[in-house]
């Protein structure tokens, strides 16, 4: 960073951060200020600067008289832009984001503040009408334990903390909105995070009929990079105090922040995909508690992270009485709940749509009421298998999977395909037995809407899932087959709700496979009129399963309770805190040996990827034979201390221009 010009000569210095890929070079570095910049050269611009001989984007953090550097500084090139769009909130956050999760603070800033599109910056920012007195139920609040009293402290400009247990039926984008027109009444700002679309748009909607439209943002990647910054440069110059959002939404810089929500914090989308992985439920724990905002994570299931939290004191139960959650509860029933049961119906336990379903469909489509049908694979026939010895069908090109993806023709025969490569393969022998005969092993949304449609003729069959979700439905009857976290909103709510294939769900080796099961069954379920007003849920499961007692029960916090008690038992997170560092045995190697580990630090692997879990490098370079995990365990107070080591060590090993792909997930959301 040499320059041909004196120090002296020029004044002030610029503190910079670069936004540059590599951990070692996550670090301030100083630059002079031109005379003909110094108007705009103003702490969280963007600017350019030259660096190692070629300009690179980064962010003025501070501006300071002099420097430490003993040699000569280069200067600014120039200042992209006299916005100031990194905040001093948003940068502290962003070092405290790198931190806890042993990323770097270009990555995270990467999420945090959206590309510049200039002519969106010029324009001149709208000055909204005075908020309207907001409209809030307290009738609706008062259903849960302390809810006027959470109602009462967020008005009065307090920072309660809560995890609210969202009742079924509840229209949750209305009490979401009350908090959040609750808070800006009160002169501060809240910002709302949801995972997809769906859950954006009806949130967003409830906020502009509590709160007024000009005070509300949609932010989600799926916008335009013109309306996107446009929406984010309101959130920033604080025109618009409500931003509703999926996961980068938690790092929206509206001033004067009162109240973070995070809806449905089970959700995978709210992890981030990208280095450094952040969770949006943890990004939003951090801020909080730098700012002395309110928190509220909400849902109608709960995480044991969530359970963590209030078991630690962090946070406060907001929840209904078990009588009135049994007033708003549908009926639950199971296969074979009781000796009657099982009596009326002896191959309840092995058939796919057992009598109770059928009966609960009919109950439904005869009030004039849809029905909702859960399954959890879409297509028609995802997976196949020899019918003779039962091994898995694969492909003789590429060993993937063989599917059947449509129905039968007109011949009378289906075509199965491969699921990776596309090749159909109509002279299919079994690799095991050489037998060809073919049963599935999995039945697609497809095909269960179309043997429902020969089931209930007459009835309309609506599916919804993959690219064709529907985020609505009529309340006259009707048959809805969706996907999991595809299903739409009924008018009304659904007469039955049928959910199908429990153990595709429960049976997955997963951490999390019982919490995620629990999550997707209550979002169904809440979708379901109450029992008194008819309403009946099926779960095509084993009644005798801990999470089948606790979905018919409805009680989401028992059984995050139970996951939190066995997961400590174990030493599994949220009890404790770890590091999954995935690449090559030399890579992985490497980077502990460089790392100082915390005190009681666990050294634990390798073991295989998880299945599905991307691999820890680019297409382009090239595959090491022995890509593995590595998974690291500290207890849960060191958790900090332990993202701070491995970021260090990356820095070290990239400064020694080590080689290999590597790839460190603090707290993955899949561990093996």
């Amino acid at each position: 960073m040499a320059a041909d010009f004196d120090a002296a000569e020029v004044d002030p210095v610029a503190r910079v951060l670069p936004l540059l890929p590599v951990p070692h070079l996550d670090r301030e570095f100083d630059y002079l200020i031109p005379r003909d910049l110094d108007a705009d050269a103003r702490p969280g611009v963007r600017v350019r600067v030259r660096f190692a001989g070629r300009l690179v984007d980064g962010f003025l953090l501070a501006r300071a008289a002099t420097s430490d550097h003993t040699g000569k500084l280069g200067r600014l090139d120039r200042v992209v832009s006299s916005e100031q769009v990194l905040t001093p909130e948003i940068a502290a956050l962003a070092e405290e984001v790198a931190t806890r999760y042993a990323g770097t603070r270009a990555d995270v800033l990467r999420l945090a503040v959206p590309p510049r599109h200039a002519r969106v910056e010029a324009e001149a920012p709208r000055t909204p009408e005075p908020p309207p007195v907001p409209e809030i139920d307290p009738a609706a609040w008062g259903r849960y334990r302390h809810g006027e009293n959470f109602l009462e402290a967020l008005g009065g400009g307090r920072a309660p903390r809560a995890a609210w247990q969202a009742l079924p039926g509840e229209d949750w984008p209305r009490r979401l909105a009350e908090l959040a027109a609750l808070t800006l009444a009160s002169g501060k700002a809240a910002v709302l995070v949801v995972p997809d679309q769906r859950d954006l748009d009806r949130l967003v909607k409830a906020c502009a009929d509590v709160a007024g439209a000009d005070h509300v943002v949609g932010l989600a990647a799926g916008l335009g990079p013109a309306e996107r910054y446009r929406r984010w440069l309101a959130a920033l110059r604080g025109s618009a105090r409500i931003v509703v959002g999926t996961r980068a939404a938690v790092f929206a810089p509206t001033p004067e922040l009162g109240l973070l929500v995070v809806w449905d914090d089970g959700d995978d989308l709210h992890c981030e995909p990208r280095s450094p992985y952040p969770h949006a439920r943890e990004v939003a724990a951090l801020r909080a508690h730098a700012v002395g905002a309110a928190i509220v994570i909400a849902g109608h299931a709960r995480t044991a992270e969530t359970q963590a939290l209030v078991e630690a004191g962090w946070a406060h139960d907001l929840v209904a009485p078990r009588d009135v959650v049994r007033a708003c509860a549908p009926k639950v029933t199971a296969l074979a709940d009781s000796d009657h049961a099982l009596a009326r119906d002896p191959a309840a336990r092995a058939a796919r749509l057992p009598a109770i379903a059928f009966a609960a469909a009919r109950s439904a489509l005869a009030a004039d009421r849809p029905v909702l049908v859960q399954v959890p694979r879409r297509g028609y026939v995802p997976a196949l298998a020899c019918g003779k010895c039962r091994a898995p069908a694969r492909c003789r090109h590429c060993n993937g999977p063989l599917a059947l993806p449509t129905a039968a023709g007109p011949d009378g025969a289906a075509i199965p395909a491969c699921r990776w490569c596309g090749v159909a393969d109509a002279r299919h022998r079994c690799h095991a037995c050489g037998a060809r005969s073919l049963r599935a092993v999995v039945v697609g949304a497809a095909r269960t809407a179309e043997e429902l449609g020969r089931a209930f003729p007459g009835v309309p069959v609506v599916t919804s899932g993959g690219n064709e979700v529907k985020h609505t439905v009529p309340g006259s009857a009707s048959l809805v087959v969706s996907t999991v976290g595809a299903e739409p909103v009924a008018e009304g709510g659904y007469g039955a709700a049928l959910l199908l294939d429990g153990w595709a769900l429960l049976g997955r080796a997963d951490l999390r496979a019982t919490e995620e099961t629990m999550r997707r069954w209550l979002t169904a379920s809440a979708l379901v009129r109450s029992f008194a007003d008819g309403g009946q849920v099926v779960v095509v499961a084993d009644s005798g399963i801990p999470t089948v007692q606790a979905l018919v029960r409805w009680d989401p916090v028992g059984h995050a309770q139970s996951e939190v008690s066995e997961r400590a038992e174990v030493g599994f997170p949220p009890a404790v805190h770890m590091a999954a560092i995935d690449g090559s045995s030399a890579a992985v190697a490497e980077l502990l040996e460089a790392t100082h580990l915390p005190e009681g630090a666990e050294v634990l692997g390798p073991v295989p990827l998880p299945p599905g879990q991307r691999l820890p490098f680019g297409s382009e370079g090239p595959e090491p034979e022995d890509v593995h995990r590595m998974i690291v365990r500290v207890a849960r107070e060191r958790g900090r201390a332990l993202g701070r080591a491995l970021r260090d060590a990356q820095a070290t090993r990239t400064a020694r221009r080590a080689d290999g792909p590597l790839r460190v997930q603090v707290d993955p959301p899949r561990i093996g």
